[in-house]
């Protein structure tokens, strides 16, 4: 089995903990898995494939989420967001024969954190989303996941800026992933990322991403629920970070 993934016992050792890792922190906050999947998983292999490995998992993992969360989903907002996602997936994989990476990383970051100084700022948030705001949210959730395989950042401010409970937002913000995950898997079989290697290493991620996911979930339910949006608010600000890093060195590289 090693010999056909190409890896040795120690890096297939790494991916395992990478995976269970990213897992852990999905489990907690309900996104975040490619962030710290995709980086670390990269050490051992592609980053293509990495980033397909990732949402291959998402893709698998996603359906027992809808049937585990389906009774505490946001399910207006998500209908609109995922409505949005539908739209702006595509014009954001059409971008890319427009734009370089490191621009789109750049204006990524840029975005993004604007983003988390709204959210500081808000003193009041509102109890609940404004759907009005899902479906445009979606489509940028679509071009940030079309333009660089990113769609979280919009749709954790767009449940951040309420008071949503933590459950809801954390569970429909995995169903949503689930479903851009779904979007994305036609475009990575075209592009030749759907290989053999790429099935055969989510299929091995797919019961340590449950079992961390699990893990998580468990801290999620001990930690106070005052700790959620803080925790949540230092990820979006390591996305931003991360996208902003990694176009500089392509900017200046």
């Amino acid at each position: 089995m090693i010999d056909i993934l190409g890896l040795t016992p120690l890096q297939l050792l790494a991916f395992c903990a990478a995976v269970l890792l990213a897992a852990i922190l999905r489990g907690f906050s309900g996104f975040g898995f490619a962030l710290a999947a995709v980086p670390l998983i990269s050490l051992v292999i592609a980053p293509a494939s990495a980033i397909a490995v990732a949402i291959l998992v998402q893709a698998i993992v996603g359906v027992r989420d809808i049937l585990v969360l389906r009774s505490v989903l946001d399910r207006p907002g998500l209908l609109r967001l995922s409505a949005g996602a539908l739209i702006g997936t595509p014009i954001g994989l059409f971008g890319l024969l427009f734009l370089d990476a490191a621009t789109i990383r750049l204006a990524i970051a840029a975005i993004v954190g604007l983003g988390v100084l709204f959210l500081l700022r808000k003193a009041h948030p509102e109890s609940s989303p404004n759907l009005r705001l899902a479906a445009p949210t979606g489509v940028v959730a679509g071009l940030f996941s079309g333009l660089a395989a990113m769609p979280g950042p919009p749709v954790v401010a767009y449940y951040l800026s309420s008071a949503t409970p933590a459950a809801v937002a954390r569970a429909s913000m995995m169903v949503f992933f689930f479903v851009t995950s779904l979007m994305s898997l036609p475009g990575l079989a075209l592009g030749g990322l759907l290989d053999m290697r790429v099935i055969v290493l989510a299929l091995i991620a797919t019961p340590i991403m449950l079992s961390g996911n699990s893990l998580g979930h468990i801290a999620f339910k001990r930690a106070p629920s005052s700790a959620y949006k803080p925790i949540a608010l230092i990820m979006l600000i390591a996305m931003a970070l991360s996208s902003g890093l990694r176009g500089l060195s392509e900017f200046l590289g």
